[in-house]
Parts: C-alpha cells; sequence; structure tokens
C-alpha cells in the first residue's frame, strides 16, 4: 500500500500564495505520475496539474501560468506552488500517485486525505 499525506493548505486572500506538499510513503516500487486535484464547493473533482517522473507537466487550463507542480523523486514528494490565487481556486486539494508497489504489480491509484484552500476575495 502507498499512503500520501498532503501539507500546506489554508486561508490566504486574493492574489496571495500557497505551497502545497504531499509525501508518500509505504511499499513504492515507483510512481510514474503524481498530481493535484480538486474539488470545488458543489463541483465535482477535478485534475488541476499532473507531473510524470521525467518532469513532464500538464496543467488545467484554469491555473496555467499561476501554478507550477514539481516533484523530488527522491524523496517521493509533489509539491504545488500557487500564485496569484482567486477565489474560484477555493477547494479541497487532493494529492494523487498513480504507483507500483512492486515491479510486476500493476498500477494503482491513490489519493491523499485531502487539504483545503479558502481564498478570501
Amino acid at each position: 500500500q502507498v499512503q500520501l499525506v498532503e501539507s500546506g493548505g489554508g486561508l490566504v486572500q486574493a492574489g496571495g500564495s500557497l505551497r502545497l506538499s504531499c509525501a508518500a510513503s509505504g511499499s513504492i516500487y515507483d510512481i510514474p505520475t503524481m498530481a493535484w486535484f480538486r474539488r470545488a464547493p458543489g463541483k465535482q473533482r477535478v485534475l488541476a496539474a499532473k507531473i510524470t517522473s521525467t518532469g513532464s507537466t500538464n496543467y488545467a487550463d484554469s491555473v496555467k501560468g499561476r501554478f507550477t507542480i514539481s516533484r523530488d523523486n527522491a524523496k517521493n514528494t509533489v509539491f504545488l506552488q500557487m500564485n496569484s490565487l482567486k477565489p474560484e481556486d477555493t477547494a479541497i486539494y487532493y494529492c494523487n500517485a498513480i504507483a507500483r508497489t512492486n515491479w510486476a504489480a500493476p498500477l494503482n491509484w491513490y489519493w491523499g486525505q485531502g487539504t483545503q484552500v479558502t481564498v478570501s476575495s
């Protein structure tokens, strides 16, 4: 099993910044992809940003140019730097890892417990 623990959420004013962190632990062989999803009030969970183990990134159009995803492969940690935050960024942010627990295991999706980000206007 793989456990994900997030930190860094909180309350910030519009235009401010926050940095989220997520550390993966447990029985890990490799984590080809790590990502951040978010669920705004009354909406479905959607992808905000993702990054592969080789550093390739993808962003939702709504966060491009404001958010930056990065990872430390040696520490199985992923970060989300969020700048120029807007009230519409208010959501629960979930860390996601697509990982294998050994060389023969299939890829499985793992989720963190979520961290609240609130942006006030």
